[in-house]
Order: C-alpha cells, then structure tokens, then sequence
C-alpha cells in the first residue's frame, strides 16, 4: 500500500479520525478529514490533528471525491451515507481505520522485518474492553511487549503514531516506525462489528467472539447481517492462527456450525471456552477454572485457578476471564502470568464499577451496559435487591429479555431518555416504575426508595446520545452525582 502524495480522504473526525489522518500524513499522503459536525463541536479532535491535515467540517461538499485515491472510514460513520454510496459506484477504494492499522504494520511499505508483532484481536456484543484490558496485562505479566487499542477507547492507528512520536528522532518516520515495531510482540486490539465491516486483509494470528446477543439492530436491522460482521473477525484466517468462542452462546455456536462443518487445513484452530461444560481450552466446573488444550500449539491439562481468587467478580466476567485465559496461553503466555493478572485486575471503568457505599446503600456505575444482554448479565451478579436506573437512546433492543430479572431482582425501575416510554411499556407491570426528566432526578428518586443492602445500579440497556456525549461522559455524570450525595 504505497501513500506517498496520494489524496486520501478520512471520513469522521473522533479518536478513529484522528488516529488514521496523523498515521496517514506521516507516511506522506495528502489527507483530508471530514465530518458532518462543525468544526466548533470537533475542536478537541481538531487541536490533535498534525498541521498538514486539511479540514472538511460541517458537511460533505459537493465534489469532497474529486481526485480521492481512497477513503479510509471511521467505525461510527454509517457505510450507507449517499457520499460512500456514490464513491464506491465510482470505484473508489474504500477500507476502515482498523484496517489501515493492520496494513501499516504488514503491509509492503514497511522494511522488512520477521520479527513484527502478532495480532490478537477480540470481538463480541458484550465483554470486549474488559476480556481485550485483560489480555493485554496477561501478557505484560508474561514478559512480552504489547500495544493496546481498538475499540477499547484509543484507536489503533493513534497507538501506532504514538511509537514515533514519543522518539526524539532525526530518522525517517518509517524508518522509525519499523525499529519501534521490531521491539513489539503483539498488538492486542478490540474490534467491533462496525470495524469489522471495512476490512480487506486484517487477520489476526489469534481472535475470539465472546457472544453475540441483538445490539446495534437500528444498524443492522437482522442479527444474520449483525453476525455476519462479527465473521469477519475470522474470514481472513487459516493455518497456524487460532480462534476462541464461546461454546455456552448460542448465537456464537450456531455460526461456528454453519462455518466450520468441515475439516479444513486452511482454517484456524478452534478452541472453547465454558461455564457449563468441558472443552478443549478454557471451562469452569465445581468453583474452579480449569486448562485443557491438546493440540500443535499448547499441551496443557491442569487447575488454572479458583474462581474466588479471580478479583472481577459476576458472572459475565467468569466468561471474561475465561476468554483472556484461553488467548493468552495459546499466545504463548506462562501460566503464572495468567493466574498473576486473574488476581490483580480490578476491572475497568464504567462497567460494574462501585461507586460508593452510602447510607448503606452501594451505588454502581454500569454506563457501558449498552445494550439488553449486558444488563441481564449485570442483574445477574446481584443477590439483593436492585434500583435499576435504565433508559437512553434505543437501539432498538428487546426488552422484554429483561423481564424475568426485572420482576425478581428489581425492586424499582426509574426510567430515563427517549427509550423510557418502551422500556415502560415492555417492564413497567412488573415492579414499580417511575420517570426522571434527568440523571441527576434518577439518582435522587433512586436514593429514596433504597434501604440498606439494596443497590443502586445505573445499567441503561440503552445508548447515551440523546443526553450525553458517550456512555463516558454518562458514567462520569452519574459518578459526580452519587460522590456528591450528603
């Protein structure tokens, strides 16, 4: 893929945007980045972007294709919009900022090197962030040297242009770019259905689908077209690459039976994952998780660890930790390091995150809880009584799968945003359901009718555009909120 002097387009300015417009501009294209948005609203992406990056805000003009060689796209950009419709009718090449990551570092541009990094990569409805965080520490534990990114919150690209930029260095970028690479033993990455969708030759040497449950249907409106995406993780692999699924998702499992039927030399090595049963990789029986891989690239049958040892609690993250295991040891990480990482992980922010203990009641900040299934996983990991605040923007999501947990778990919904009438609809016969005009009314009303050992939980089940930036900016709010109860 050679760039030098070539007009590249880059649609959508957030972290993917700037990631892929400083890589681009570096290696010597001539780049453009545009987005809807006004430049005013962008200004914190803006100010990030190297001089040489020319500014498209506020629209997409006509003849924004003029003399474009290819586009590269950012994930929350809809591949549908009339702009990419008339490009590909022209022929333009389009690819997305995964993409563009995976082929500056294994593309024919670089100076050779046998020794650039591995790619593992990790995709799922819920689970991602955590299992991708979890992995990486895994690894560093293990004595390897990784970089993280993705969809995890820095964007892939971003993560490769920060190895030069960090280089006081007279040499050519590529030239330092390549010796910063050499130094790498994977490059551990998040990827969502929506990266997905715009890869040409992306392959991991090793990947895993943690579930698939409906998300993202006002995009997708199937779940064969949702699940199709989430393939892509391993439509490019074959021989000496691996891939972990989740043998209890029922989703997950049909797909690996209408793929992989067949013995196949070509294809990768497929292990599992369970709560439920024995398989060959990573399975949970009687309170403890246990390895069980015999094959060309691990032998290995053995107690990992005893899941009250593992420091992120609830069932969701079993599966999680589960998932990270099975990958790090099949990327060659020593058993210690895995047990090592199990027991020291905190989790990550936004997702299960306590709070605070006030009045004795615990507040707890799951504003990742995005989407229907995580929320019932979340449900699942309390044993007393919950204030579930819920609600957002929908993605068309079912709610009605959350109405056993609702009935017997919940013992008040207190509904947000523009979902709430539905959510109200689908759940509000089955506890006590009431309206807030606003966060700040939801934690007040939630405070009021908790007792001691109940939970405040925020979990929205909803996205958070209709009144927040991202499910960040929601946690952050609600963070502030309880931290400033008295």
């Amino acid at each position: 893929m050679e760039l030098r002097n070539k007009k590249i387009l880059v649609f959508g300015l957030a972290e993917s945007g700037v990631g892929a417009s400083n890589l681009l501009a570096s290696l010597g294209a001539k780049v453009t980045v545009t987005d809807r948005k006004p430049k005013e609203a962008l200004m914190k992406y803006v100010e990030r972007l190297l001089p040489a990056v020319r500014l498209s805000l506020g629209g997409h003009p006509d003849g924004i294709l003029q003399g474009v060689d290819m586009i590269v796209l950012s994930p929350g950009v809809p591949p549908d919009i009339q702009p990419l419709k008339k490009a590909m009718e022209i022929g333009i090449r389009i690819i997305g900022e995964l993409e563009l990551a995976y082929q500056a570092i294994n593309s024919k541009f670089k100076i050779q090197n046998s020794k650039f990094p591995r790619f593992l990569a990790i995709t799922g409805t819920n689970g991602k962030s955590t299992t991708t965080t979890l992995l990486n520490e895994m690894l560093n534990k293990g004595g390897f040297r990784t970089i993280l990114g993705g969809n995890i919150g820095n964007a892939l690209t971003e993560e490769i242009f920060g190895l030069v930029r960090s280089q006081k260095t007279d040499d050519d970028f590529l030239i330092t770019l390549n010796s910063q690479l050499s130094t790498l033993n994977y490059v551990v990455v998040e990827v969502s259905s929506f990266q997905l969708e715009a890869i040409e030759m992306f392959r991991p040497d090793g990947a895993s689908i943690l579930n698939i449950t409906p998300d993202h249907m006002d995009r997708y409106h199937s779940m064969e077209k949702y699940k199709d995406a989430k393939a892509q993780i391993f439509a490019n692999q074959g021989e000496g690459d691996f891939l972990v699924l989740n043998a209890d998702d029922i989703e997950t499992m049909r797909l690996y039976d209408s793929r992989f039927k067949i013995q196949d030399s070509r294809l990768p090595d497929v292990y599992f994952f369970s709560r439920k049963k024995e398989v060959n990789g990573i399975y949970f029986k009687d309170g403890v998780i246990y390895s069980n891989f015999n094959s060309s690239l691990l032998t290995l049958n053995s107690q990992l660890i005893h899941a009250d040892e593992i420091n992120i609690k609830g069932v969701h993250n079993l599966e999680n930790a589960m998932a990270a295991s099975a990958m790090a040891l099949l990327a060659g990480c020593p058993a210690e390091a895995v047990v090592s990482a199990l027991k020291d992980f905190k989790g990550l922010e936004h997702r299960l995150e306590l709070v605070r203990e006030f009045e004795g009641v615990d507040y707890i900040n799951d504003s990742k809880g995005t989407n229907v299934d995580a929320v019932v996983k979340s449900l699942e990991s309390f044993s007393m009584p919950v204030i579930l605040i819920a609600g957002g923007r929908d993605k068309d999501g079912d709610f009605s799968l959350l109405s056993a947990l609702v009935k017997s778990r919940v013992k008040k919904l207190v509904l947000t945003g523009e979902a709430r009438d539905k959510m109200k609809k689908v759940l509000g016969g089955l506890t006590e359901t009431i309206f807030a005009d606003n966060l700040e009314e939801a934690v007040m009303l939630a405070r009021k009718s908790a007792s001691k050992g109940d939970v405040v939980l925020l979990s929205p089940a909803c996205a958070s555009f209709d009144m927040f930036r991202d499910y960040k900016d929601r946690g952050e709010q609600f963070k502030k909120i309880v931290k400033g109860l008295s």
